[in-house]
């Protein structure tokens, strides 16, 4: 089947061009020039918006889609990979995970999320509609990591510096130690709900810098 074809029969000279070849430029024309791209868009065809779970990273309970742009992708990679090479992406055990050793990890997480989104300046942003991973990274960190470590860091690190020194409990691992926390039971409950939302957050990242699921 010919899509086109071409006749000379002088003195006129004819263009027959197939119905589908007609169709496909008058879609493509639709698409670029109507709303009906919108369509397109909301059934994600030609589309690689990436959902956010607001719950599943802990920062609250909205979720939102939007379409990562390039500075997106950048801003995550080097998040994912700073997060990735730390302890800060894989689940705890707390048989032998130390928790003041956590906090410091999330104290290095803060400082790595800021100078990470201060290596992008506003006169490098101001092209783009949105940033939307530098929301989400802010959010992250006001979330549920920050009310946990409102709630806990001070008054653990505090209990642990003086029973670390007893004499007591000279023979016992930092793990044993920690288990002797009064509110143990309830501080570790709050760790590994953060912690699962660290590991989404770090596939998140994974999923915005490489445009696909990670396996």
């Amino acid at each position: 089947m010919d899509l086109v074809t071409l006749g000379v029969n002088c003195p006129n000279l004819t263009l027959n061009i197939h119905l589908l070849i007609i169709i496909g430029i008058v879609l493509i024309l639709v698409y670029f020039f109507t709303p009906v791209k919108n369509v397109f868009h909301r059934f994600n065809f030609f589309n690689n918006d990436v959902e956010i779970l607001g719950g599943a990273i802990g920062i609250g309970s909205t979720n939102m889609r939007f379409k990562p742009n390039k500075k997106d992708k950048e801003i995550a990679y080097k998040l994912w990979v700073e997060l990735s090479t730390r302890k800060l992406g894989i689940p705890l055990d707390m048989d032998n995970d130390v928790i003041y050793e956590v906090y410091n990890s999330w104290y290095e997480f803060f400082k790595i999320t800021r100078e990470s989104l201060k290596e992008f300046p506003v006169s490098k942003l101001e092209n783009n509609n949105s940033t939307e991973i530098i929301n989400i990274a802010i959010a992250v960190l006001n979330g549920d990591l920050r009310k946990h470590l409102t709630k806990w860091q001070a008054k653990f690190r505090h209990w642990y510096k003086i029973e670390i020194d007893k004499e007591e409990n000279c023979n016992l691992s930092p793990q044993e130690i920690q288990k002797k926390f009064p509110e143990y039971d309830e501080l570790v409950s709050d760790l590994k709900n953060v912690n699962i939302c660290l590991i989404n957050y770090t596939n998140l990242l994974h999923d915005i810098a490489f445009g696909k699921k990670k396996k």
